[in-house]
């Protein structure tokens, strides 16, 4: 990536995304987090994480808001962590499309804003779902919710973790995802998957998670952001 001249003329809140030639994969690597233990398999089952959540240990996040990037109201908003009940459980991402005004073209987790007829943050996070990829809210079990995360664009996100059924169809709503797919959620509780990043610009460091993972097809799918700070949030509360 050419470097970012810090003399442009670039609001010092501008969205990384939004950098003139910014690529996040290209990024430095600060550091990398194999020295801590990966969340044991026996803790990744369906049943280990229904107790999991009944039961919730003592704990604290670790990420819990991004450097603001706007002058917008805050908005609540919900997304679906969506946990596939597979003989190895995973995970159910999409890959947004390029033209969306906020987190374009990144992988994020289903979800938006919520309504004023919503419930609850459960009821936005499945009914984005529905809207976004089409995911029927009847296969999705609802085990509990995280601590909410701030992005930079304002958003105070609810994640809601849900066990899913293996045999779900999907139907993407085009307008908004450009794809889905899904990650061993074993992959995602391993922080020596977990790498940081780190950009100095306009005289701010901006730090972030990653955790790249290559599918069975070579597609290299960059889970970042937002995204993997939610991710990082549901590690710490398993390997508590």
């Amino acid at each position: 990536m050419p470097p970012i001249d810090p003399s442009a003329a670039i609001p010092p809140d501008t969205p990384l995304s939004k950098l003139p030639n910014f690529d996040p994969r290209e990024v430095p690597v600060v550091a990398r987090d194999d020295h801590l233990p990966a969340v044991d398999a026996q803790r990744l089952t369906p049943e280990a994480l229904r107790q999991r959540f009944a039961w919730p240990p003592v704990w604290e996040p670790e990420l819990r808001d991004e450097p603001r990037f706007t002058d917008r109201k805050t908005a609540a908003a919900a997304v679906l962590v969506p946990v596939v009940m597979r003989e190895r459980p995973m995970v159910l991402l999409t890959q947004r499309t390029a033209h969306l005004s906020t987190h374009s073209g990144q992988v994020a987790f289903p979800g938006g804003k919520r309504d004023d007829t919503d419930v609850d943050a459960a009821d936005t996070a499945l009914r984005e779902a529905h809207e976004e990829i089409g995911l029927d809210r009847s296969l999705a079990e609802v085990l509990g919710m995280l601590p909410t995360y701030t992005t930079g664009t304002m958003f105070i996100v609810t994640p809601v973790i849900a066990l899913v059924h293996a045999d779900y169809h999907l139907a993407l709503n085009a307008h908004e995802v450009d794809d889905a797919f899904e990650v061993p959620l074993d992959f995602l509780m391993n922080p020596a998957h977990h790498r940081r990043h780190a950009i100095e610009f306009s005289g701010t460091r901006r730090e972030w998670f990653s955790m790249p993972y290559r599918d069975e097809a070579g597609r290299e799918r960059f889970i970042w952001g937002a995204t993997a700070g939610m991710l990082r949030n549901l590690y710490r509360f398993l390997a508590a």
